[in-house]
């Protein structure tokens, strides 16, 4: 009978490098969710949970828990059947991933990708790309708009 290789013993990097993803994941959920957030709020004045959850495609218990995460990190106002709202730091974190979003969205619209799914691409790039590469990516995205 052949012999089963036994799996690798967990180290302390392969532990780093889960709870750096652990994070990474966090932060791009805060980011998602302080973006819609604003988004509603510029559109409607407000950000109902039921609203969030619909803009994001995620359960209304999703929702409330993620509010709390958030509000626990000072990035959202919130109270029991109430409206949510952004913190300063909450705005600033929806801006920055508007921003990025904006960058990667021209980049990819650049290149010739079509409008949906540049938009839709956009959306998981903005969180991974880091700040040079989103540089040279603003860069090669106004060089082909002259």
């Amino acid at each position: 009978m052949p012999r089963r290789a036994s799996p690798r013993p967990a180290t302390r990097s392969s532990a780093a490098s889960h709870r750096r993803v652990r994070a990474d994941h966090a932060a791009e959920t805060a980011q998602d969710y302080a973006e819609a957030i604003a988004d509603l709020i510029d559109q409607r004045g407000e950000a109902r949970v039921t609203d969030i959850a619909l803009a994001l495609g995620v359960s209304h218990v999703t929702v409330v828990r993620t509010i709390g995460r958030l509000r626990r990190d000072g990035l959202v106002t919130a109270l029991p059947y109430r409206s949510v709202f952004l913190t300063k730091d909450g705005r600033a974190i929806a801006e920055e991933a508007r921003r990025r979003h904006r960058i990667v969205l021209a980049f990819l619209r650049s290149l010739g990708v079509s409008a949906a799914t540049a938009d839709t691409d956009a959306e998981g790039i903005e969180h991974h790309v880091s700040d040079e590469t989103l540089r040279a990516m603003e860069r090669f995205a106004a060089r082909a708009e002259r």
